[in-house]
């Protein structure tokens, strides 16, 4: 007996039902020129081809392109196992419009994957996928990323370089980290480091928010255009970023476009002037006017849409023209103005997802090799199809690094699959330049999800270098920082002579 079920949306799930002793065997192939898992074209004109089955019986797989006046064969390789499916793949030249379909040989009879189904013959199929892959976004990632080793830096607790412009109410460097107190970290103080950072064998720094902001994470930015004063200024900024490049390092900013600071001077504006602001459809206003206050966390909703509820970060209105020209033009001047090598996103999956492609394509006209990173902690794949980012945060990775060897909630089959998923999941362009962390200034530091073991952090970090993808060095995890979640995994570098070190990170030591 065959059951076909085609759910008509470019996915097509075969099952087969044998008697007397049923057993359910699959084959998984997406024909859509938008969805890159199953079909991917390279930059050089090659074209990816995978299937997916959890046939354990499949002996041999085809891919079969049919001309007008022949079909040609090519063998897919065996890709593996993961998560109770098999998986193969060929590599082939397509630089216009073909047709194919797949043979494939289980459970001793020749069978064709087509767009009806499975077909139980050995003839030639009466339907073809077809496949443009002038029609298929082109996705290019940067070259430089594939050999990268990240440091993430926190700012504001990374050093002090310039006592100078610290703020106001400064506690001392070292002092416990709280949601709003201030230790004086600075972009001189990344500047001073730069020597450490290379013998580290950093070759890329990703920097959180330095612009204008109140807070000490800078997550609620009052003014895109300009560096926070406690921070430092626009041209110490290009210094800093001039002094990297010299050594082989890049640096990327972070921001976060969803939201803004209720101290920023067009939500300030709606508040005075309410409808007759200029700015009144940049946010989600519901009532005016405004309080200044609030007595309980999410209360402001009741005037405004704000993230997560905290009145403090009004959500921004991307359906308005004029708001996506204002981020359109940050995207473009910091890396025309500073030099930045690409962007970290934060919450980008809270942003209308019609703004992303453009954001990409004035990223890239300005810098083809910027490198785009976006904060999603699960399956990322709406945001890896090459009109959007090039990579995301690997926080499935992460999680999987920590279930395994820190908590011990992860088997080995458990962790084998993880990551085996992770390298199926996403177009090999984005795997290649992949976000590969263990810790951020969102979780909590990896020595101390390990309980303090430092053999374990060390496999970790040795997974983490060998692993598809470039890590991403947290600041501090390199000599064992502990801290909880935030604010407790922010705190101050202690520079003094570490107890010990994990490794020297560099491309040498990837390979």
């Amino acid at each position: 007996m065959f059951l076909l079920d085609s759910t008509g949306s470019g996915w097509y799930r075969n099952t087969i039902l044998v008697k007397p002793n049923p057993t359910v065997r699959h084959a998984l192939h997406a024909a859509r020129t938008g969805l890159r898992r199953f079909v991917n074209r390279l930059a050089d004109g090659r074209v990816v081809f995978k299937l997916e089955s959890n046939c354990d019986d499949m002996q041999h797989a085809h891919l079969v392109l049919k001309s007008s006046s022949a079909t040609e064969q090519t063998p897919l390789q065996r890709l593996g196992h993961v998560n109770g499916s098999q998986y193969f793949a060929v590599t082939v030249e397509a630089k216009r419009q073909i047709r194919y379909a797949f043979k494939l040989h289980s459970c001793g009879r020749p069978r064709w994957l087509t767009p009806r189904g499975l077909q139980l013959h050995s003839g030639s199929p009466h339907e073809w996928f077809e496949f443009d892959p002038n029609r298929q976004e082109s996705f290019e990632t940067p070259a430089w990323v594939r050999d990268a080793v990240f440091y993430q830096i926190f700012p504001e607790r990374f050093c002090n370089g310039n006592p100078k412009n610290d703020p106001p109410a400064v506690e001392p460097w070292g002092s416990p980290p709280t949601f709003r107190n201030f230790t004086g970290g600075d972009l001189q103080g990344i500047l001073d480091k730069l020597e450490y950072l290379g013998e580290l064998g950093v070759t890329a720094l990703y920097l959180t928010p330095i612009f204008r902001s109140n807070s000490s994470h800078k997550y609620d930015t009052i003014d895109y255009f300009a560096v926070d004063p406690h921070f430092g200024s626009m041209s110490l900024l290009r210094k800093l970023v001039d002094y990297c490049h010299k050594r082989g390092i890049r640096v990327i900013l972070d921001a976060v476009f969803n939201h803004c600071s209720n101290l920023h001077p067009h939500f300030l504006d709606v508040k005075e002037k309410g409808r007759k602001s200029r700015y009144w459809d940049w946010f989600f206003i519901k009532k005016w006017p405004i309080p200044d206050r609030f007595a309980k966390h999410k209360d402001a909703l009741e005037w405004y849409e704000c993230w997560w509820g905290f009145h403090t970060l009004p959500k921004l209105n991307f359906n308005n023209r004029e708001v996506e020209k204002y981020f359109l033009d940050v995207a473009q001047f910091w890396l025309r103005e500073a030099h930045a090598d690409g962007w970290r996103l934060d919450v980008p999956n809270e942003v209308i997802p019609t703004f992303w492609p453009k954001f990409r394509s004035v990223v890239k006209q300005v810098n083809p090799e910027a490198y785009i990173v976006g904060e999603i902690w699960d399956d990322a794949t709406p945001w890896l199809q090459g009109d959007q980012f090039d990579a995301v945060m690997n926080y499935r990775f992460q999680k999987a690094l920590l279930g395994y060897f820190a908590a011990e909630t992860l088997d080995t089959k458990g962790l084998d699959d993880t990551l085996g998923q992770l390298m199926l999941d996403y177009p090999e362009q984005a795997t290649a330049v992949m976000f590969n962390l263990l810790g951020s200034h969102d979780t909590a530091r990896p020595m101390t999800a390990a309980k303090g073991a430092v053999d374990s952090l060390k496999l970790m970090a040795t997974l983490q270098f060998t692993f598809e993808g470039a890590p991403c060095i947290y600041y501090g995890d390199e000599i064992g920082m502990q801290g909880d979640k935030d604010p407790e995994c922010r705190r101050c570098y202690p520079w003094i002579v570490p107890t010990f070190r994990i490794a020297t990170f560099s491309r040498t030591t990837r390979s």
